[in-house]
């Protein structure tokens, strides 16, 4: 499947098992990326973690951080405020309570990239519309 596929058959906010589909597909092409860079499509790994941001289910982001994490192409191409569907003061203490080394990795990141403004303004809402501007 494909960017476009993937907006024809779940559009930008799935629901339901299409939510299942969208996490399957990320861990797929997360795996494959982080077994070697380019083999994983980076683009639709952007676009399923748009889609599961849009969820706003808070227990996706180390989904989403474990894509952005696996190759440097997927850092760049996956923004950091797609940890934040859940709200970023949310997912900072979600992050606080998972007592992992990934979670503490993806918290310190928020903490930095805050710190740096990246986070300035930051409203789930506003940041969704963006990325149906990108899309559509």
């Amino acid at each position: 499947m494909n960017e476009d596929e993937s907006i024809r058959r779940y559009g930008l906010r799935p629901v339901g098992a299409d939510l299942d589909d969208v996490r399957e597909l990320l861990k797929d092409h997360t795996e494959r990326e982080r077994r070697s860079q380019g083999a994983g499509d980076t683009e639709l790994m952007k676009l399923c973690c748009v889609q599961l941001f849009n969820a706003g289910v808070i227990d996706d982001v180390l989904l989403i951080w474990s894509a952005k994490t696996a190759s440097m192409d997927a850092a760049c191409s996956i923004d950091v405020q797609l940890l934040c569907g859940g709200g970023l003061t949310e997912t900072k203490a979600h992050l606080s309570t998972l007592r992992t080394p990934e979670a503490e990795a993806a918290r310190q990141r928020l903490l930095e990239c805050e710190e740096a403004g990246d986070f300035e303004d930051f409203c789930v809402e506003d940041r969704s519309a963006q990325y149906a501007d990108y899309y559509e």
